[in-house]
Formats: structure tokens, sequence, C-alpha cells
């Protein structure tokens, strides 16, 4: 009996750290996933940077419950964030370039995400710029984008 006390406590022992995750690692799918992310948001701005609203809202939840906020107001749906795209950017020369950065992205499951960045447009040599922070789902094996904050810093 003496003898399986120590042995019951080392199983346990190597269970115990085999659940349990070190502080600040990054488990390799949940890097993998962030990658995933990161290359969704940069086809969107060389979708976005093509003239090609179409394309730039691929990396959006095509339904009625996407939800978009910016300048102060809400725009519920897909169909309603293109059209909101597609009203105040209706020229090549109005989207101007876009580039994105300081990305931050936060897996906290296998199918949810939150990613923060920045946003700068050059648009005839202005250059608007904001924060954005995006809720994504990983839907039928894609993530994208259900919620959108937009903020200006202008």
């Amino acid at each position: 009996m003496k003898a399986l006390i120590p042995a019951a406590l080392a199983a346990f022992m190597l269970a115990a750290c085999a659940t349990t995750p070190a502080a600040g690692l990054v488990a390799p799918d949940e890097a993998a996933e962030a990658a995933a992310i990161t290359a969704m948001l940069e086809a969107q701005d060389a979708a976005w940077n093509r003239g090609d609203i179409p394309g730039f809202m691929a990396g959006y939840w095509r339904s009625p419950e996407l939800r978009f906020a910016s300048g102060g107001t809400i725009a519920r749906g897909w169909d309603a964030t293109l059209e909101r795209y597609e009203t105040r950017y209706d020229t090549p020369e109005k989207m101007g370039t876009l580039v994105t950065s300081e990305y931050e992205i936060d897996v906290v499951s296998e199918d949810a995400a939150i990613a923060h960045g920045r946003w700068m447009l050059d648009v005839a040599g202005e250059n608007p710029s904001g924060l954005y922070t995006l809720v994504l789902r990983k839907i039928e094996g894609d993530w994208l984008i259900v919620s959108d904050t937009t903020t200006s810093a202008d």
C-alpha cells in the first residue's frame, strides 16, 4: 500500500503538469489563429488599396447581425455596412491608401477573438487616422469580423 501512494502522487503531478500551460507561453494553435486573423486583415488592406470595397467586405460576417460603429452611428448588417462604405468612398480617390498597424490580437477561444489596431488613410495628402476594435468569430473555418468599432483621431 505504501508503494502505491508515491506512484499515485507522481502520476497526479505529471497529469497536473501536462494540463497546466506555463505562464506567458502562447499555444501553437493560438499563434496560428492570430496569424490567420492578421492575414485576413492584410487582405482587407490590399482589397481597399485596389479600390475593391466588396473585396474589403469579405472580411466581415455576411449577416444582418453584423455591427459596425463609427462616427457616432451604428450600421447593422452586412448590406448596410457595404452601403455605408460605398456611399462614403464612392471613388478610388476618396478611398485613398489604407495602412493598418499595431495589431493586437487576443484569441479568447477556438472560435472567438478580439483584434485592436490603428488605421490611417492617405487621401490627397491628408492622413485621417484612428483606432479600431474588432470582435471576430471563426465561422465555417474562416475568421470574420462580427463587430467593428472604429474611432477617428481627427
